[in-house]
């Protein structure tokens, strides 16, 4: 029986790298889906916002508004209703690569004058 060991460094040492890669792209994979939730709640605020701004245009001129935000932040504009003054959408974010498989995002919002309480 022999008690050589030769190799038996490189052999852990390429085991533990494979591990430290494992983790890393894992990471960066949560970072990729937690950075795409944040973008989609950004651009439903945002264009909650820019319906309510244009709320004195109308329903329909409002909520184009709102689209067009959307459009610019390259999410999709889901729902935008009116509810007593106050502007609500919902917006889709459309994701890419791995994170294709899994559901898209998605966010809501709600934005209405600021002369008037919650």
């Amino acid at each position: 029986m022999s008690t050589d060991d030769r190799g038996f460094a490189t052999a852990w040492a390429a085991s533990i790298a494979a591990v430290l890669v494992c983790v890393a792209a894992f990471t960066f994979w949560i970072g990729a889906a937690v950075t795409a939730r944040h973008h989609t709640e950004a651009a439903a605020d945002l264009a909650a916002l820019a319906a309510a701004s244009h709320a004195t245009d109308g329903p329909v001129a409002a909520c184009e508004r709102a689209r067009q935000v959307t459009v610019r932040m390259s999410v999709t504009l889901l729902t935008c209703r009116w509810d007593r003054g106050d502007a609500l959408v919902e917006v889709r974010s459309v994701l890419s690569g791995h994170l294709a498989t899994f559901r898209p995002p998605e966010a809501r919002a709600r934005a209405g004058p600021v002369d008037r309480p919650p």
